[in-house]
C-alpha cells in the first residue's frame, strides 16, 4: 500500500518513508492524473465531432492593447496574497505540513507578510504585462474558437464544480451526525469526496459553461461520456493505492478453488491504509503502520476494471448511435447499474426509508438508471420523427 509518494519510492529505491515527498498523498495525486486524462479524450473526441462538422466554432472579439482593468489586478492580487500567505507559512513550518497537507492547504493557517509580498509581486507582473503591450488606440481581434480550445477551461470548471460537489455530498451522506461545527470542518477539511457528488457537480458546471458559450450540450455530453468514465478507473486506482476507506465490507466467504487471480483481488487488508485503520503491523516503521483486522472486499479494483469495460463499450458505440445524446444516456445506463450493484458490498452509510436502507449512491444510481432510459428512448423518438 502506498499511502503518499514516499512509501512508493520507498519499495522502487529503498529511501526513507514519510520523507518530504509524502505530501503527495497517492489519492490526490491519480486524481489529478484522472482529471488529465478526462481531459485528454474529452480533446479527442470533440476534435473528431469538429472535423465531422458537428460541432462549430464560435466568433470571439477580444479588444487588445488595453491597460490592466481595476478588476485583473484585484483577482491577481487575491490569488498572489494566497500562494505567498501559505508559501511563506509552508516553509517555515514544514512538518505541520506534511502530517496533514490537503487540511492545511484548506485552514486559515498562514503568514500575512507573505501574502502581502505575493499580493503585491502577482498584481505588479499583471500591470507590467498589460503595459508591455499596451496599444495608443485600442482595438478589436475576432477569432474562431472551436470547443476544443477550450478544452482547459472545461477541465478547470469541471474539476472546481465536481470537487465542490463530490464534497457537499459526502458531508450530506451521514445527515444523523451532522451539525453546523462539522459541517464547516468538513467542508474545509482535506479528505471527503462522494464521486456521484463530483459527477453531479461537475456535470451541473459544464452544462452552465457549454450554455454561455453557446455550445451544443448534446454533442459535447456524447463526447464527455468515454472521457467520464476512465476517469473515473483512473481515479479508483488511487482508492485501491491509498487506501482511502473506498473498500468494501469483509469478505467472509472462502475464495474458490477455480480462482486464478491474485488473492488480494479476491479479499485484501489494506496494509500501510492512509486512514490508519486497523491492527499494528509487526516490525513496520512509518506513520501508516496498520492493516484492516478483516480483510474485505477490495471494490476500487473491481469498479476501475467494471469503469474500463464501460469505456470500452462506450468508445465502440460513440459512432454508431443515430442521435445526439444517446451515448451519454447509454454512460448512465451502465454507471448506474454498475454501482447500483458494487454497493451491495461497499461499506456506506445507509438511510432509513420506508423500511429500505439504501446508502446515498444506490439511490442516486438508480435515478442515473432510470433518466438514462428515458433520455436514450425519448431521443431516439424525437430523432426518428426529425428524419421522418
Amino acid at each position: 500500500m502506498y499511502p503518499d509518494l514516499s512509501y512508493l519510492l520507498h519499495d522502487l529505491f529503498g529511501t526513507d518513508v514519510d520523507n518530504a515527498f509524502s505530501v503527495v498523498k497517492t489519492f490526490g495525486l491519480m486524481l489529478a492524473v484522472a482529471i488529465l486524462t478526462s481531459a485528454y479524450f474529452l480533446n479527442l473526441e470533440l476534435k473528431r465531432k469538429e472535423a465531422q462538422g458537428l460541432l462549430g466554432a464560435t466568433l470571439v472579439k477580444t479588444k487588445v492593447g488595453e491597460p490592466a482593468s481595476i478588476g485583473e489586478l484585484v483577482l491577481n492580487a487575491l490569488l498572489g496574497f494566497f500562494l505567498g500567505f501559505k508559501i511563506v507559512h509552508i516553509a517555515m513550518n514544514f512538518a505541520e505540513f506534511q502530517a496533514d497537507a490537503p487540511g492545511f492547504l484548506f485552514s486559515t493557517k498562514g503568514n500575512i507578510i507573505g501574502g502581502i509580498l505575493g499580493a503585491v509581486v502577482l498584481a505588479g507582473f499583471k500591470y507590467w504585462e498589460k503595459e508591455k503591450d499596451k496599444l495608443p488606440k485600442p482595438k478589436i481581434e475576432e477569432s474562431l474558437v472551436y470547443p476544443s480550445d477550450r478544452i482547459g477551461d472545461i477541465t478547470l470548471i469541471a474539476a472546481f464544480t465536481g470537487i465542490l460537489g463530490a464534497k457537499f455530498f459526502a458531508i450530506f451522506e451521514d445527515v444523523s451526525n451532522l451539525t453546523m461545527d462539522n459541517f464547516f470542518h468538513a467542508l474545509f477539511s482535506g479528505g471527503g469526496l462522494a464521486i456521484y457528488g463530483g459527477l453531479i457537480g461537475g456535470f451541473l458546471g459544464v452544462v452552465w459553461y457549454l450554455k454561455q458559450h453557446k455550445i451544443d450540450r448534446f454533442h459535447v455530453a456524447d463526447a464527455v461520456a468515454p472521457a467520464l468514465i476512465i476517469g473515473y478507473g483512473v481515479g479508483r486506482i488511487g482508492c485501491q493505492l491509498s487506501g482511502d476507506g473506498d473498500w468494501g465490507v469483509v469478505n467472509e466467504l472462502a475464495q474458490p478453488s477455480w480462482w486464478f487471480l491474485p488473492d488480494w483481488l479476491w479479499a485484501y487488508d489494506y496494509p500501510q491504509n492512509v486512514l490508519n485503520q486497523g491492527t499494528p503491523i509487526e516490525g513496520c516503521e512509518g506513520i501508516y503502520c496498520r492493516a484492516l483486522t478483516n480483510a474485505v472486499w477490495p471494490t476500487p479494483m473491481y469498479e476501475m476494471l467494471m469503469a474500463f469495460a464501460i469505456a470500452g463499450i462506450l468508445w465502440a458505440l460513440r459512432k454508431r448511435l443515430p442521435f445526439p445524446g444517446m451515448l451519454f444516456c447509454v454512460y448512465l445506463i451502465l454507471n448506474g447499474f454498475e454501482r447500483f450493484w458494487i454497493e451491495k458490498i461497499r461499506v456506506n452509510a445507509e438511510y432509513d426509508i420506508w423500511g429500505f436502507h439504501p446508502t446515498q449512491a444506490e439511490i442516486i444510481a438508480v435515478a442515473l438508471f432510470l433518466i438514462g432510459i428515458i433520455g436514450y428512448f425519448t431521443l431516439r423518438k424525437r430523432g426518428d420523427l426529425r428524419v421522418a
